[in-house]
């Protein structure tokens, strides 16, 4: 059976997936990764680009012997995600890329990189990461899920902060849509204050052989917002028939 990789986003971890992954048990074999600087890896030192932690989740994988695999990135690693499908294209089966978009500076983004930077110093790791995990929930603060993914963000030390910030600021990957060879589907909640419309657009437009499911009522972190229906949409994609694109005039 192809495992499923997780890859959690900027101030999460392997945590965040906990309900998901025990519905999907019996289904698909999942591995939930930490980033480095992040979740139950915090004490390692974050890289400042997205292909550095890109090169990190597939060694990782290799040294797991896992060499075939399908992949969900979510905001932050979103991106991680596209940047492994475009360095090993062969490796990954099926493609989710969740809450997230093709380049790192994001207008529209509840507030700018820079200012993210700037109250990050200034303010300092936890109250950061409850600031930051707020605006992931529609609810923000009252969101049942919310303490929960504070206390992962929390984990983050200044040094990962600013990197993942650093990381995303200098990315982009929008030339590498159009040749993703996996089957993908993007996912949106649609009231993300972090990825506008046009990001998620973009992607579904842009990738060849894509599909596009749109969570109502939901911020950026839907899987904890509407499990039922996220888990279901995740399970039906992992398990379906995926149609290849014919030919042009064939």
């Amino acid at each position: 059976m192809t495992p499923v990789v997780f890859v959690h986003g900027f101030m999460g971890g392997s945590r965040q997936w906990t309900a998901l992954t025990a519905s999907l048990r019996g289904t698909v074999d999942v591995i939930a990764v930490d980033l480095p600087g992040f979740g139950e890896n915090a004490d390692l030192e974050a890289p400042d680009s997205i292909a550095g932690f890109a090169r990190w989740v597939i060694d990782a994988l290799s040294a797991q012997g896992i060499h075939r695999f399908h992949l969900l990135g979510h905001s932050m690693g979103g991106m991680i995600a596209q940047e492994i499908a475009a360095t090993v294209p062969d490796r990954v089966s099926r493609l989710v890329l969740y809450g997230t978009g093709a380049t790192g500076v994001l207008p529209g983004r509840f507030e700018t990189i820079e200012t993210s930077k700037w109250r990050a110093q200034s303010d300092g790791p936890r109250k950061t990461a409850r600031r930051i995990a707020a605006t992931w929930f529609l609810d923000r603060e009252a969101s049942p899920a919310f303490e929960d993914c504070a206390a992962i963000a929390e984990r983050s030390s200044l040094q990962a902060i600013t990197a993942g910030l650093d990381a995303m600021q200098s990315w982009c990957g929008v030339s590498n849509l159009a040749s993703i060879k996996a089957a993908t589907l993007v996912v949106w909640g649609d009231h993300d204050r972090t990825y506008p419309w046009r990001q998620t657009e973009q992607l579904w437009m842009s990738i060849r052989n894509s599909g596009l499911a749109v969570l109502p009522n939901c911020a950026h972190a839907a899987h904890l917002e509407k499990p039922e229906i996220f888990n279901g949409i995740l399970r039906d994609f992992m398990t379906a028939e995926v149609a290849q694109p014919q030919p042009v005039g064939g």
